[in-house]
C-alpha cells in the first residue's frame, strides 16, 4: 500500500523537481487561499469570487495550446525556469498590493490571469519532462509521487492559510508564497537541460493542430479529458467555500474546507502502492469520477460542518484516484516528440474545468443559494459521466497490458539508452 520510491531512488532530477514542486505548491496554495477570501472581503459578492475563473479561462486555453507546443520545441528545463520566476513576481505585486492602506480589485483579477498564463506554459513543460527523466516502468509511481507531492503542499498550505489570513493579514500568506518561489527556482536550476526532440517542429498553429488531431485519433484519450472536464465544471465548489463556511455559521472552518479535499487526496497518494497494479485504467477513471461526484453532493446536502468536510475529503481522495490513473494513461502512451502539445491539452481538461466550475459555482449560489450551487452539481457530475462511460467505450476497455499505443512505447523506452540517473 506504500507510494512506490522507485522514480525517488533511480533519478537525480526527478528529486529535485519533485521537491521544486512541494515547495512552489505549499506556497502557491497560500495565495489559493488568500486571493478568493481577499475578493470577498473587498467586494462581498459571490460573483466577483466565481469571477476570477472567467478572467484565467482565456490565458489558459490559448496559453495552454501554445505552451505544450513551445514544450516540444524548446528545452524543457528554461521554461520550467524562467514561468517560476515570473510567477514568484506575480506574487510579489499581489503582496504590494495587500499593504497598501486601501487595496484595489482590479490587480486580483489582472495577477490571476498572468498567473494563469504563465501557468498554463510551465504546465505543459513539467508534464512532458517527467517521462524524459523517469523509466517507462516507473511512471505510474511517477504520477502517485507527483500526486502526494501535491496533496502534501494541498494540506498544509490552505490549513496555514486560514490561520495566517485570520491571525497575520493576507499580506503575511503572499510574502510566504514569495519566498517558496525562490527556493523552487533554485531547484529548478540544478535539473540537467531538456532540449527538445528532433522529431519535434517549431511552434505553430499547425503544430498545434497536430497535436489536437493525434488526440482526436485516441479516443481512450478523448475520454480521460471529458470525464475530468465535466466532473470539474459541474462539481468544484471552491469559489463558494468562504459562502458556504459563513452560511454554516463556521468561518473558522474556511481553511479547513480549502485543506479537506487535499487531506483525502494525500491519504490516497500515501497508500497508492496498489495503483502499479492496476492496468484498466480507464475504468478507475470513470468509477473515481463518478464517486467525486456523490462526494460533493452530499457535502452540499448536509448541514453539518463536520460531515461537510468529510466529504470534500472523500472527494479530494476520489479526485486523486482519477488523476493518478489519467496521468498513467497519458504517460504511458504518447509518444516523447508530442508529449507537451498533448499535455497542453491536458491541461485544458483538468483546469478549463476547475476555472469554468467557479463561474458556474458562484453564478448558481448568487441565484438559488450557495448549498444549492454544491449539491446540485455534483448529481449533474454523476449523471455525466455515466453518460460519457456509454459513449466512450475505448475508455472502459483500456488495458495497458495491450493497447498498443503502450506496447510500442514501452518497447521504444526498452531500446533507448538507460535514463539519466
Amino acid at each position: 500500500m506504500l507510494p512506490d520510491l522507485a522514480p525517488w531512488r533511480a533519478s537525480v532530477d526527478f528529486r529535485r523537481l519533485w521537491l521544486s514542486g512541494l515547495v512552489t505548491n505549499f506556497g502557491s496554495f497560500l495565495t489559493f487561499v488568500a486571493l478568493p477570501v481577499q475578493m470577498k472581503e473587498l467586494t462581498h459578492s459571490a460573483a466577483a469570487v466565481g469571477a476570477i475563473g472567467a478572467v484565467e479561462l482565456v490565458p489558459l486555453i490559448v496559453f495552454g495550446l501554445y505552451g505544450g507546443a513551445l514544450a516540444d520545441a524548446w528545452d524543457k528545463r528554461k521554461l520550467i525556469l524562467w514561468t517560476e520566476a515570473g510567477q514568484g513576481l506575480l506574487c510579489a505585486a499581489l503582496l504590494l498590493n495587500a499593504l497598501v492602506p486601501h487595496p484595489a480589485v482590479w490587480p486580483l483579477y489582472v495577477v490571476a490571469a498572468f498567473s494563469s498564463a504563465l501557468g498554463s506554459v510551465q504546465r505543459p513543460a513539467l508534464d512532458a519532462l517527467t517521462p524524459r527523466i523517469v523509466a517507462h516502468e516507473h511512471l505510474p509511481a511517477a504520477a502517485s509521487l507527483n500526486s502526494l507531492r501535491w496533496t502534501v503542499g494541498g494540506v498544509a498550505g490552505p490549513a496555514l492559510a486560514g490561520v495566517v489570513v485570520a491571525f497575520a493579514g493576507l499580506g503575511w500568506a503572499y510574502a510566504v508564497d514569495l519566498v517558496t518561489f525562490v527556493v523552487s527556482v533554485v531547484f529548478v536550476m540544478r535539473i540537467a537541460a531538456a532540449p527538445a526532440s528532433h522529431a519535434s517542429p517549431k511552434p505553430s498553429l499547425r503544430s498545434i493542430a497536430e497535436g489536437a488531431r493525434y488526440a482526436w485519433g485516441r479516443k481512450e484519450l478523448l475520454g480521460t479529458y471529458a470525464i475530468d472536464l465535466a466532473a470539474m465544471f459541474l462539481a468544484m465548489p471552491l469559489a463558494v467555500l468562504p459562502f458556504l463556511a459563513d452560511e454554516l455559521h463556521a468561518p473558522w472552518s474556511l481553511g479547513l474546507m480549502y485543506a479537506s479535499a487535499p487531506a483525502g487526496a494525500l491519504v490516497v497518494s500515501l497508500t497508492s502502492g496498489w495503483t502499479s497494479r492496476v492496468r484498466r485504467h480507464g475504468r478507475m477513471v470513470v468509477l473515481a469520477a463518478a464517486l467525486w461526484g456523490l462526494a460533493i453532493a452530499a457535502a452540499g446536502a448536509t448541514g453539518n460542518v463536520w460531515l461537510v468536510l468529510f466529504f470534500l475529503a472523500v472527494g479530494g481522495g476520489c479526485d486523486m484516484v482519477s488523476g493518478i490513473f489519467r496521468g498513467a494513461m497519458w504517460n504511458q502512451t504518447i509518444p516523447d516528440e508530442l508529449r507537451g502539445r498533448l499535455a497542453g491539452i491536458e491541461l485544458l481538461s483538468y483546469s478549463v474545468g476547475p476555472q469554468l466550475g467557479q463561474v458556474r459555482s458562484g453564478g448558481v449560489a448568487a441565484w438559488a443559494g450557495v448549498r444549492t450551487s454544491v449539491w446540485s452539481g455534483g448529481l449533474l457530475c454523476v449523471g455525466a459521466v455515466g453518460l460519457l462511460a456509454l459513449c466512450l467505450p475505448g475508455l472502459m476497455t483500456y488495458d495497458v497490458r495491450t493497447n498498443e499505443h503502450a506496447v510500442r512505447l514501452r518497447d521504444q523506452r526498452k531500446a533507448a539508452a538507460p535514463v539519466r540517473g
